[in-house]
């Protein structure tokens, strides 16, 4: 399922993309604000391609409209959090060339309307660590709430451990926003 916004498609991973997602996973800043070891090898975004984001239902490439480049991904990924299926937690990396440029919010936006409207979810759940206040921005400009944090919440591959800021986005019908 492709979704399409004003500058940008989300669209399923290919096989092919496998490049693409080398050329801005190698880059440390991204690993370091998304949580993962920045990718050493083209065969290793390979083998990434294929564990993570390939056939996975609400996980999209994204593509830049103007110019069909893929500059990252996001997806709505089940949350280790809250054991019920009408949840999910959003996820997602962006090259470090198209940061503060708004496609992340435009993205987050298409996504999470795509798990209400057509996934039936009642919540939306984020994560970013207090070290990444851009992805903090991103969160709230979609109308994400501060939860709290989660402190020493994950063990980093370089053996950092970090907190999370806890975000939420309910559904307009769902029970936590009735009556307001």
């Amino acid at each position: 399922m492709e979704l399409h916004t004003e500058r940008l498609t989300l669209r399923p991973f290919r096989e092919d993309d496998a490049e693409a997602l080398y050329n801005y996973s190698k880059d440390e800043a991204v690993g370091r604000m998304a949580g993962w070891k920045p990718h050493e090898s083209l065969d290793e975004s390979r083998d990434v391609l294929h564990l993570v984001f390939l056939d996975q239902p609400a996980v999209w490439a994204i593509e830049r409209n103007a110019d069909g480049r893929l500059i990252g991904s996001i997806g709505l990924v089940g949350d280790p959090a809250r054991q019920y299926g009408s949840a999910r937690m959003l996820g997602y990396a962006l090259g470090v060339d198209y940061w503060g440029r708004g496609y992340m919010t435009e993205a987050v936006r298409a996504a999470a309307q795509y798990g209400f409207d057509r996934m039936t979810l009642d919540l939306i759940t984020a994560t970013c660590y207090p070290d990444n206040p851009a992805s903090r921005r991103v969160l709230e400009k979609c109308g994400f709430q501060y939860e709290g944090t989660r402190h020493r919440a994950e063990l980093l591959y370089n053996g950092e451990i970090k907190d999370h800021l806890c975000f939420w986005l309910p559904h307009e019908r769902s029970p936590a926003r009735a009556g307001r």
